[in-house]
């Protein structure tokens, strides 16, 4: 997983909705204006915004983005622009079976975060990191170091919001990256796909009793958890259920055993990524006797997201009706 500060999705598209938007991939570049003999401006460009607190105006579409971790590579696939990726890097388990034609076909630069010489080998003009560790400085990654380079730059919202992350941030992501892109209508629609399947499970479960949901993301001596500020938290609540640890002031944070033992969940979802399997997890928590009253623990209901299902991407719809099934079966 990528490094992410310990105080600190995509939603699989319908295939019919992939076929135009890979159809549409190709999008032209600036247009030649014959009279002048220079090239026009593209179609909604220049184009401004604040991103993270860094300031860019884009003349046009990027043309070689390098995406730094899955969800970023995953939402661009999803906007049908996966010509535009000269480079990749860091999956966090696999890419969805819809997206994995045109992740082929893209140069993998890294397994993790590739140096800053493999990164500008890449000639990037833009460079999307899905974690603030994309950026890292004491690597050379640095968002300002990338501007003086030429190299714009995007960091997911996720990661720069202040209080809780929801829909609302996942819509300016969408948004704003299917705009710099010079693809809007792309985003749109991608949106309302996400909304529409978001709706049908809310709408579905909103009368339910709400079981307390204790998410499991690694640990041994201590539990690293999603607090409430982050998308996995409104994932949670989305799919009804209630995160047992949602007054923790971050996206992510390590609580004691002794506090999930005191707020006694009924669920357990576990985050699948990395090295140490579903499986491992389970019977860590099925091992100790200290969590044996647990009841979660003790009825074995465990449920399971891929981590790249628990960020703020376009799996978030895909994420809601996963977790909404499990915590709310349909009744015979």
């Amino acid at each position: 997983m990528p490094s992410r500060p310990r105080s600190v999705l995509c939603a699989l598209i319908p295939v019919a909705l992939l076929i135009p938007l890979a159809a549409c991939a190709g999008s032209p570049g600036p247009q030649q204006d014959k009279a002048a003999g220079q090239p026009a401006a593209a179609p909604g460009f220049p184009y401004t915004l604040t991103n993270c607190g860094v300031s860019s105006t884009y003349q046009a579409p990027p043309r070689r983005a390098v995406t730094m971790n899955q969800h970023a590579t995953e939402l661009l696939l999803a906007l049908g622009l996966g010509d535009r990726i000269a480079g990749s890097a860091y999956l966090d388990d696999a890419v969805l079976p819809g997206y994995r034609p045109a992740y082929d076909k893209i140069k993998v630069l890294a397994e993790e975060y590739p140096s800053k010489e493999i990164l500008l080998g890449a000639d990037p003009d833009f460079v999307y990191g899905g974690y603030a560790s994309a950026f890292d400085k004491a690597q050379g990654r640095d968002r300002e170091g990338l501007a003086k380079s030429g190299i714009d730059s995007r960091l997911n919202v996720e990661y720069c919001t202040e209080g809780k992350v929801g829909l609302d941030q996942l819509k300016t992501e969408i948004t704003e990256v299917a705009r710099t892109f010079g693809v809007p209508e792309r985003g749109t629609k991608l949106i309302e796909d996400e909304q529409r399947r978001i709706d049908a499970v809310t709408a579905r479960v909103k009368d339910r009793p709400r079981p307390s949901v204790f998410v499991y993301d690694s640990g041994e001596a201590s539990a690293a958890t999603s607090g409430g500020n982050g998308i996995g938290n409104e994932i949670v609540s989305l799919s009804g259920g209630t995160n047992v640890f949602a007054d923790l002031d971050d996206t992510f944070g390590d609580v004691s055993w002794e506090q999930v033992i005191e707020r006694r969940p009924e669920v357990v979802l576990i985050y699948d990524y990395g090295g140490t399997t579903v499986e491992a997890k389970k019977q860590r928590l099925l091992n100790d006797p200290a969590l044996a009253g647990v009841p979660a623990v003790k009825n074995r209901r465990f449920v399971v997201l891929p981590l790249s299902s628990a960020v703020l991407g376009v799996r978030v719809a895909d994420a809601v009706e996963s977790l909404g099934g499990r915590l709310h079966p349909a009744t015979p």
